[in-house]
């Protein structure tokens, strides 16, 4: 290989946040950046979303164990990444959290589908008292988050993100659903010497600076109602909408035919539902042959959808980051969450370089997701993460 495809680009911000991403490096490069990078600063931990077109979890995980045996570490399997440079497919970003200003602990929970919402939300609660024991304050939940990097086609990122939230007693909870590069298949979860898949990869984090969660979705309901009238809520798979096949009636809700149906017109027209007062995405996955639609998010008899148009994802996202900027002042770095139904929305709109252009100017990185968690709420179609604020003057 050309040494130049080893190329790694790196960025250090003012709190000392360093990020690593490549679209073209190898592994073994990956790894020995990370290690190089993360003992010359010292990091609390390192976040590691990676492209399984390039790049094998385990490969990763016993590199690691060789070039930094005493690194901590988290991370999973993508469908595209969010780089300093803008948006990038089949790479890596990997984020080095500074021990200056983070303190972390981590709990994996394996086959968590399997655990039971009782069993997740004691160990969540037993995981939370003793990282706040080891703070040293356990009444002051200042600068305190929780990140949760999930297999993406478990079908059970909502019960699991409402169990979790249950033993965080309100520790404020962000959560991105690992990816495969759509070929929905099997995704992985990676931390500390682990090497998992059907799990949850919860992180307690302490951050001295400033910081607040976020998230942003950009579509506003119409007047077409889709109500789910046949479904298998184990398989998140729709049969039909209004008592008609569902990719017919979803196709005349939003004019087109079954034929014209794809990746692109999923993610540009959307359903919502209305829950407490705001909508939530329900994003579609796929087409079925049998003319069914398998979604992303939890799907029941009953429920009643709404198809919704877009109020532009630029100026959606731009809003919302700057009512960010209001609350903590100027942002270092932002991470977390971008849906992959709203890159495929982006390309089908050919909007892609202009929101490119936004994370790149409002210092956002992360990945595409399967789906994001919020607090207690599993949502698709979201940007959905943490922004932190500038470290004081000296």
């Amino acid at each position: 290989m050309d040494a130049s495809a080893n190329t790694i680009k790196t960025q250090r911000y003012a709190s000392g946040v360093q990020v690593l991403w490549s679209d073209t490096a190898d592994t073994i490069s990956l790894c020995q950046s990370i290690a190089t990078h993360s003992s010359s600063e010292e990091s609390a931990l390192a976040i590691i979303w990676f492209s399984p077109t390039r790049h094998q979890a385990a490969d990763i995980v016993s590199q690691l164990a060789v070039l930094a045996p005493s690194l901590t570490f988290c991370g999973c399997s993508t469908s595209g990444e969010v780089t300093p440079d803008g948006m990038q497919e089949h790479g890596f970003v990997v984020i080095l959290l500074p021990a200056l200003w983070f303190e972390v602990m981590t709990l994996v929970m394996d086959n968590v589908a399997a655990l039971g919402m009782e069993t997740i939300a004691r160990l969540t609660s037993d995981t939370r008292n003793q990282f706040l024991l080891e703070l040293g304050n356990p009444d002051d939940k200042r600068g305190l988050f929780a990140m949760n990097l999930i297999d993406g086609l478990s079908y059970s990122e909502e019960t699991v993100t409402v169990a979790i939230d249950r033993g965080l007693e309100g520790i404020p909870l962000i959560g991105g659903s690992a990816g495969d590069d759509l070929h929905f298949q099997s995704t992985s979860q990676i931390s500390n010497g682990q090497v998992l898949s059907s799990a949850s990869v919860l992180t307690l984090i302490h951050c001295r600076l400033p910081c607040q969660i976020f998230t942003n979705n950009n579509f506003v309901p119409t007047e077409h109602k889709l109500v789910v009238t046949e479904a298998d809520p184990d398989l998140r798979r729709v049969s039909e909408f209004n008592a008609e096949p569902a990719a017919i009636a979803y196709a005349n809700a939003i004019g087109m035919s079954t034929e014209e149906l794809n990746a692109g017109s999923f993610a540009s027209y959307s359903v919502i539902v209305r829950f407490g007062g705001r909508y939530y995405c329900r994003a579609i996955q796929q087409l079925n042959d049998d003319q069914s639609l398998t979604f992303f998010c939890a799907i029941d008899n009953g429920l009643v959808l709404t198809v919704a148009r877009s109020e532009g994802m630029v100026a959606s996202s731009r809003k919302a980051i700057e009512e960010v900027e209001t609350e903590i002042g100027a942002i270092d770095l932002m991470f977390g969450f971008d849906c992959i139904a709203r890159k495929l929305d982006a390309r089908n709109r050919q909007t892609t370089h202009r929101i490119s252009s936004l994370y790149r100017e409002k210092r956002f990185v992360g990945f595409n997701a399967y789906g994001e968690q919020l607090n207690s709420l599993h949502d698709n179609q979201t940007i959905t993460g943490i922004a932190i604020g500038v470290p004081p003057k000296p």
